[in-house]
């Protein structure tokens, strides 16, 4: 079975509908996500925090999460999302495997509805990679480019 860092960086490299790769940056670690729909890219934005945190190939989905989010544009929704994760991951020591954004929805407000699946750390198991302290918004970017929705953003680590 491939892996799924190996699937999400070599793929990207050819730009899968879905995907991710780590671009360069001096200190911290700067991603680049995608997906043909908006639910699919943040999606993958989820997965590659993920990537950057732990293995998220040796995760079992034991755990359900219902995440519901609210912002007034898709930058601040990116904002929210990356910053709810984090904080099950350092408050509740929760790492995900799986995750299916349902919906993100443009009205008055940009809404995002989702389902995580994983389990709590067991160092016994998960691989220990890098704590993720805060997402930024500096070069935080939401674009569509040839069909795909592409957003880019920093993780603080």
């Amino acid at each position: 079975m491939v892996p799924a860092w190996f699937r999400f960086i070599i793929l990207g490299a050819v730009k899968d509908p879905m995907g991710y790769e780590f671009l360069e940056h001096t200190a911290d670690v700067y991603v680049s996500a995608w997906g043909g729909s908006l639910e699919e890219a943040f999606g993958s934005v989820a997965t590659a925090m993920m990537e950057v945190i732990t293995d998220p190939g040796k995760l079992e989905p034991r755990k359900e999460v219902e995440v519901s989010l609210e912002a007034g544009d898709l930058e601040s929704l990116l904002y929210l999302w990356l910053e709810e994760i984090i904080i099950m991951v350092d408050a509740e020591g929760l790492l995900f495997s799986e995750f299916h954004v349902s919906e993100v929805a443009r009205t008055e407000e940009v809404r995002l509805y989702a389902t995580l699946r994983g389990e709590e750390f067991d160092s016994e198991r998960h691989e220990q990679r890098q704590a993720v302290k805060a997402v930024t918004y500096h070069m935080m970017e939401v674009t569509e480019e040839d069909g795909r929705h592409v957003l880019k953003f920093v993780l603080d680590v």
